[in-house]
């Protein structure tokens, strides 16, 4: 059995592999085809092809590029009008005749659409069709009786990723263009969430001045609830931080220090993070540095902090 499973997967990688050598003019000239497309790429394809394409529209709609699945057997019995001028096609098959999808390339030829073909056939009837032919042929299937398709639907669904990541680079996507297309859930969480949707401001924000005995720092720490209070001058400007974890470092060096000044044992050059930062991005500078809580501040140059973002702010609205 495991050798049988080794096997499989050494076939499929192959066949992945393979269609580097393939990457060339056609398909810089599928892509070019795509990014001036005014309408929506139409992805067709019947079986087990057809669940292929249903994935590459959905990574291709998802990354900035408008498109949906056809399928070719509705197609010719009326679902070939969702097709519209300005749209472009691609049309797959392993064998380049499926008929459902060989019999909708006339009406896809009549609108006068582009069409780009993937097939494992280069001189079947679909290859020829297109305006640019993509080759996803394979060696062979990792079935045994190579008749399941495999090895070939796994290098349809790498070409097809290999298009929309192109595309994606090419229009510039970015994580916040993509959060605009997942606001569900966690991860349209970590991608849309700013901090200053998060932080705590005005007088929940703990502060003590730098005289303050650390006694009554202590009870400031408490009074807030996050485990640290920002040390600031008259002008309001940071010049440290003292946490539950400084204190306990202070303790164990056995030192009688409650009514010394804050001062004398903040810890200097506390980590910040901008207002308009993503929410993330705050986690990811806490983990970095083992923290649980960083200053906000309105910009990089600025001194005065307008709020404070917490590990437990992130945790309760789903980032972490």
């Amino acid at each position: 059995m495991i050798e049988t499973a080794k096997k499989v997967l050494k076939i499929e990688a192959e066949a992945v592999l393979a269609l580097a050598a393939r990457i060339d003019g056609d398909f810089e000239k599928a892509v070019e085809m795509i990014l001036a497309c005014k309408g929506r790429v139409v992805i067709t394809g019947m079986g087990k092809s057809g669940l292929i394409c249903q994935k590459v529209a959905a990574t291709m709609a998802s990354t900035g590029t408008p498109a949906f699945f056809l399928h070719p057997a509705e197609g010719i019995h009326g679902d070939l009008g969702m097709l519209m001028r300005g749209d472009l096609v691609i049309a797959v098959s392993n064998s380049g005749e499926t008929e459902e999808v060989c019999r909708i390339l006339p009406v896809i030829k009549r609108m006068g659409l582009p069409l780009v073909t993937m097939s494992g056939n280069p001189r079947s009837t679909l290859a020829r069709a297109g305006d640019v032919f993509l080759d996803i042929s394979i060696e062979e299937e990792a079935c045994p009786l190579g008749l399941a398709p495999t090895a070939s639907t796994t290098a349809t669904l790498a070409m097809g990723d290999a298009l929309a990541v192109t595309l994606l680079i090419q229009r510039g996507f970015k994580e916040e263009d993509f959060a605009l297309f997942h606001p569900g859930g966690a991860l349209g969480k970590r991608l849309l969430l700013r901090v200053e949707e998060l932080m705590h401001t005005g007088d929940q924000v703990p502060m003590v001045s730098p005289d303050t005995p650390l006694k009554d720092a202590l009870f400031e720490i408490t009074n807030k609830k996050l485990g640290i209070t920002g040390v600031v001058d008259a002008q309001g400007e940071l010049l440290g931080v003292f946490t539950d974890g400084d204190l306990r470092r202070v303790m164990e060096k056995g030192i009688d220090c409650l009514m010394r000044p804050i001062s004398e044992v903040m810890s200097q050059n506390p980590k910040r993070i901008l207002r308009s930062n993503l929410a993330a991005k705050a986690l990811q500078r806490m983990e970095e540095h083992t923290i649980t809580s960083l200053f906000v501040f309105e910009e990089d140059q600025s001194r005065s902090p307008v709020g404070i973002v917490h590990m437990h702010d992130l945790l309760r609205a789903g980032v972490v």
